[in-house]
């Protein structure tokens, strides 16, 4: 984040730690800049904190919920790189939930990094100055004959040391410096940044220590299940309550109104309170609720289907974005290019199901939950039990497995109302068949592309008809239509539009929201012009980016304007990726194919090759994936960035190899790992990472790898088989030739 301005309220508290030492609070606006542009916005405060303890122990506070992206190590060491501590002297821990006191608190939309890059750097760097200055009193010399290494402030002349532990109670009487004028280290000079450090969770996680939500434990705790019609949105008629509460450890059993239309809100339920957890769940089994279903228990993955094939012979209902002349276009053309394209819903399978612990007291709340929007959630509860939001107190635990699935509050609200029922401490877990069959899902979607080729084999008219769904004619929570999407602007003619079909289908982000599946829709169709031009599909896209031109700055939902699609950086990953990959350069066994996409998403630029082979029996098997990705001048924790990188490639290939979400009679089918498997160890490829380092500043990574990872393995498919996949998951069935 490239923050050139502070605002006047930036600020530093210190005060001596309890036994000692300084106690760093930095308060600095969150939004004072936009991280790539110098527009400024109105502030919001971030604090971070760092304490340094008389032996020279340094701890600072991670601010973000920890989601496995890492956050919890890599913004600990912007702190530290400009500090200039040795990172083994550090240590970190969860920041509490403040929106006051630290702006923003969440885990989504790969932000962690373009928010807090510069101003966490500036965190450390100003904490560093009060250090030489209490060094310099001391001393009775000027700050300028001083030097930091490894938390040690030396004297360059005499060579006298202090360390930050001795130094650290003088240090916080020391007026704090103005953030704006803190000097940041040169990259060059950085000793953190850019180092792979491994995660500071990951030796608890390999001992099995209770750190996520799933592992709380707090006096008096009961635990809970809570059953709630396979129908969305309906509601309790009846059950057999006396009879389940009568089953051995059952404490009671009793029906939730809630009346919930979205995940912020309650939906209706019963819930089973028991002394142990496998009380509770082998409860339901004997749970009899006769379900008000609602309209739209009879809706089925056909009737999507049906609905999409009609909906294509009418004009899309809402116009997203028109260039030129299509029609014109298409009657002119050497040859014009149609196919349709399907993906189904996709669960999330977070392998921590959801879960909540609660305790509602006197009209107060205090929360244990693996939540990636701890602030939403504490509105959420306020909203839903009419209590203020200082009566709320959420602790946020590691997350888990999220994807998006987690920015949601359904599950605590459930939590909360179970525990305000009881009167005590409640651990709510959802079972398997509960996650699976009542999630916020990423979207499904239908799209009718038709485009047209000039003589030399350019695109010259682009129309996609999206049939999405929603309610009232507006597309559900991440199933919309960007009107940059790419080739927008980069052909002389082109028409994008939607049609929606109302749907009860709860939608929402998951890893890369819309992105993950139009990208293998775009891309795909990209793919197959290539082909139908009679071009290699790398010198195809290439064409089609052409010459370099200036991004425009786009809004963004999550603070301020970013900069669009930039296509001399697309066209950068793309040619490195097919060097690396060697694209165009090997003489493949049959049955084996390269297939290339790229993709722009969260400001990342990614461009994939797979290699895939195809057996007779129409088995896939993905030999290896590279990726290029450019997200800026720096990877502020490669060991980080390439987990993230080789996760998302690993999350793309199993949803379209594997998964999909299927509805009858308005239920989901899907119910366990068994019907909605995961990519196995054995299935997994390969992962080649490599980052494209511009002078651009810093991004994220969790999301932006996923989204090409999917065109290119249908395009190797194709490479491999002559066979297009134009329906995911892919089905062996259509590929078998023996």
């Amino acid at each position: 984040m490239a923050m050139q301005d502070i605002s006047r309220r930036s600020f530093i508290k210190v005060s001596a730690a309890v036994g000692g030492g300084l106690l760093v609070d930095m308060t600095i606006p969150a939004f004072a800049q936009s991280p790539l542009s110098s527009a400024p916005e109105e502030a919001a405060t971030l604090n971070a904190y760092v304490r340094i303890a008389p032996d020279g122990t340094t701890t600072i506070a991670a601010k973000n919920p920890e989601i496995g992206q890492g956050v919890k190590t890599t913004l600990p060491m912007l702190v530290a790189e400009e500090l200039d501590v040795d990172w083994k002297d550090v240590r970190t821990e969860m920041a509490r939930l403040d929106m006051a006191a630290y702006g923003p608190q969440f885990a989504g939309g790969s932000l962690s990094t373009p928010f807090n890059y510069d101003p966490l750097r500036r965190v450390g760097a100003a904490t560093r100055q009060m250090l030489m200055t209490a060094a310099a009193q001391s001393w009775r010399v000027p700050i300028s004959e001083l030097e930091t290494n490894a938390g040690t402030v030396i004297h360059t002349k005499s060579g006298k040391k202090l360390t930050y532990g001795q130094l650290a109670e003088a240090a916080a009487k020391v007026r704090p410096p103005d953030l704006k004028t803190v000097s940041l280290k040169d990259p060059k000079d950085f000793k953190i940044i850019g180092q792979p450090i491994g995660g500071v969770d990951s030796p608890l996680i390999v001992e099995g220590k209770p750190i996520f939500g799933i592992d709380v434990v707090v006096p008096g705790m009961r635990y809970a299940v809570y059953e709630k019609c396979p129908v969305f949105g309906g509601s309790v008629v009846s059950a057999n309550y006396d009879e389940v509460a009568k089953l051995p450890g059952v404490r009671k059993v009793f029906p939730v109104k809630g009346g919930g239309a979205d995940m912020a809100q309650l939906f209706d339920g019963v819930a089973i309170v028991a002394d142990k957890w496998h009380q509770a769940n082998k409860a339901l089994d004997a749970l009899k609720v006769k379900w008000d279903e609602g309209k739209f228990a009879s809706l089925s993955s056909a009737t999507f289907e049906s609905q999409a094939a009609e909906l294509f012979k009418q004009p899309p209902a809402t116009k997203v974005k028109t260039e030129g002349d299509v029609e014109g276009a298409f009657k002119n053309a050497a040859k014009v290019v149609e196919a349709q394209y399907a993906y189904p819903f996709l669960y999330h399978a977070t392998l921590e199901p959801m879960n909540a612990t609660a305790h509602w007291k006197d009209n107060k709340v205090e929360i244990w939950a693996p939540t990636q929007l701890p602030a939403n959630a504490r509105t959420a509860v306020s909203k839903q039990f009419g209590i203020p939001e200082t009566a709320v107190t959420i602790h946020m635990t590691r997350i888990g497995g999220g994807f998006g699935r987690k920015l949601s509050a359904d599950f605590i609200l459930e939590a909360v109302a179970i525990s305000k029922e009881v009167g005590e401490p409640v651990k709510l877990v959802w079972n398997r068949r509960q996650d699976a069959q009542h999630g916020k899902y990423r979207p499904g979607g239908f799209h009718s592309f038709k485009a047209a080729l000039d003589a030399q084999g350019k695109v010259v008219a682009f129309r996609d008809h999206f049939v999405t769904v929603g309610a009232d004619g507006k597309p559900g929570n991440s199933a919309d239509l960007s009107p940059t999407e790419f080739p927008a602007s980069f052909v002389p003619n082109l028409e994008l539009g939607y049609s929606v079909m109302d749907s009860h289908v709860p939608t929402g982000p998951l890893r890369a929201p819309q992105s993950n599946a139009l990208a293998y829709a775009f891309q795909s169709f990209i793919d197959e012009l290539a082909h139908a031009a009679g071009k290699d599909p790398l010198e195809f896209q290439l064409d089609l980016l052409g010459p370099p031109r200036p991004p425009a700055m786009l809004p963004s939902r999550f603070g301020p304007p970013s900069p669009g699609f930039n296509n001399a950086r697309m066209a950068g990953v793309l040619k490195e990726v097919a060097k690396r990959s060697g694209w165009g350069t090997k003489k493949l066994p049959k049955g084996v194919g390269q297939g290339i996409a790229c993709y722009f998403s969260h400001m990342g630029y990614f461009a994939e090759v797979v290699q895939a082979r195809v057996s007779s029996a129409g088995d896939v098997k993905v030999d290896k994936v590279w990726v290029v990705g450019d997200v800026g001048n720096q990877i502020i924790n490669p060991s980080a960035g390439s987990n993230q990188v080789e996760g998302a490639a690993i999350d793309g290939i199993s949803g379209a190899i594997h998964q999909q979400i299927t509805l009858a009679n308005g239920r989901v089918q899907q119910s366990n790992f068994h019907d909605y498997p995961l990519l196995r160890m054995h299935e997994a490829p390969q992962v080649d990472v490599f980052f494209l380092k511009t002078d651009n500043p810093p991004t994220g990574l969790g999301e932006p790898a996923l989204p090409p990872v999917v065109p290119a393995l249908v395009n190797a498919i194709f490479a491999a088989t002559g066979k297009r996949i134009r329906k995911l998951p892919i089905d062996s069935a259509e590929l078998k030739t023996a």
